[in-house]
């Protein structure tokens, strides 16, 4: 028979470490599907850089780097509809997923032309990403049902499904020797059979709820500000396509691969503590930024010692002279790792025009790359190293300001549930917490 929230929290009173335990089992089933979902992407380009020319691995990365950008609306839907979940419980969000999917994929079939044009890609790539993109965007639906629930160990499965299904086709499409577009048409379609695989992982028995629904502000607005994320994060390796000639774009994809790592790696604290954020947990803040900046000083430090062999592992023996550049590459991802997790904060608790930092170093490089027009790896690299900087500062500035919240309605928050059933964690005991949540999603 099932506990109730108050039985639940007389558990936890008589065992102060039975929360702390069920948030242990969720961390490391995170961090190993991180691990996972972080291996598969690292060995995409590590395999690509083996297997194809200076030319053509710039154009697989390229494609991947659009991937990632276009199918940001999936990583906003994912963090909407987790801070959703987490304030109100589950609602109806399956005809807004749809909605964003075929958007995201038309986008890119509709932006062929220029597609070609610009990036020298093959005519038919797009519509390859397309399908890779929608199948991102529909999975990310539960994956976010999983994390607002905090059913963590379901949403680490979620991660290595998704990752298997994105990556494992374009690995064994390489494998084969079919070249940039055949990899990206088995990754096409591996993809397009995760979404139905999640949606099963992420059913729950209906019951009756009373939760608002999702809105499509809160859905952009989450939307724009991983839009944001992800595009400050790649728009050096997209600007390398016009500013390098091809053996130098080839070469500084491969030092992306180190900086991807170095953001992407700390992910599980900002993972675990986004349903926290939501209900106005301020020290799942603290802990999240003191995880991640930890991180990425070790990793730093790292690819200080070991700058050569890095670049060897993630390119081959003909990326080793610049190993020296190494730091700088680990640096950038560090940064915008830190930055990650302020930007979500500042979501959660609904902050206006939470991603303009972004924006404006976005912009920065774009003007600054303009200006200075950067045909070396050094010197672009130098140039995104200084957006990062930037960019993280003013963030952590406008961190700083406080957002004033209202109390959420008690009446539609998710009931507690025991961390064994399904990897849940339990959420914090909200009786004792005298500091009202953030709202659903920020302002749109």
């Amino acid at each position: 028979m099932e506990r109730t929230a108050e039985t639940e929290r007389t558990a936890e009173a008589e065992d102060p470490g039975r929360r702390n335990n069920g948030l242990g089992a969720a961390g490391i089933s995170i961090t190993l599907a991180g691990v996972l979902v972080n291996g598969l992407a690292y060995l995409v380009p590590v395999l690509a850089a083996r297997r194809l020319d200076p030319a053509d691995l710039s154009v697989l990365a390229a494609a991947l780097g659009l991937v990632a950008i276009v199918g940001v609306p999936g990583l906003g839907l994912q963090l909407a509809v987790a801070v959703h979940r987490a304030r109100h419980g589950a609602s109806d969000t399956r005809r807004l997923t749809a909605v964003t999917a075929a958007v995201c994929a038309g986008t890119l079939v509709a932006a062929t032309p220029l597609l070609v044009v610009a990036l020298d890609l093959p005519v038919e790539m797009p519509a390859l990403l397309a399908v890779t993109t929608a199948a991102i965007v529909l999975s990310s639906r539960s994956l976010g049902e999983l994390q607002g629930s905090q059913r963590f160990v379901r949403l680490a499965i979620g991660m290595a499904v998704l990752a298997a299904g994105r990556y494992g086709g374009v690995i064994a499409g390489l494998l084969l020797g079919t070249g940039p577009t055949g990899a990206l048409a088995v990754g096409a379609l591996t993809a397009a059979l995760t979404p139905a695989v999640l949606a099963r992982l992420a059913r729950e028995p209906q019951r009756s709820s009373t939760a608002p629904r999702l809105t499509v502000a809160q859905v952009v607005a989450g939307c724009g500000a991983t839009l944001a994320m992800l595009v400050v994060s790649y728009a050096d390796l997209l600007l390398s396509r016009q500013l390098l000639p091809p053996s130098d774009s080839g070469a500084y994809s491969v030092g992306t691969v180190l900086s991807k790592g170095a953001l992407w790696a700390p992910q599980v604290a900002a993972v675990l503590a986004l349903p926290r954020l939501a209900r106005g947990d301020r020290r799942s803040r603290t802990v999240a930024l003191a995880v991640t900046g930890g991180c990425g000083v070790v990793l730093v430090l790292a690819s200080t010692l070991a700058g050569g062999l890095a670049f060897r592992l993630a390119g081959g023996p003909g990326y080793d002279h610049l190993g020296r550049y190494a730091p700088l590459f680990a640096a950038v991802g560090a940064l915008y790792a830190v930055t990650f997790v302020l930007l979500n904060d500042r979501l959660a608790a609904g902050a206006r025009w939470a991603a303009a930092p972004l924006w404006l170093g976005v912009a920065g490089l774009v003007a600054v790359t303009a200006t200075l027009r950067p045909h070396t790896v050094p010197g672009l690299l130098v140039a995104a190293l200084g957006t990062a900087i930037g960019t993280t500062a003013l963030m952590a500035v406008t961190a700083r300001r406080r957002v004033p919240v209202p109390a959420a309605d008690p009446t539609s928050l998710p009931p507690a549930s025991p961390s064994a059933v399904g990897g849940r964690s339990s959420p914090p005991d909200r009786a004792g917490d005298p500091r009202p949540p953030g709202p659903a999603a920020p302002p749109g």
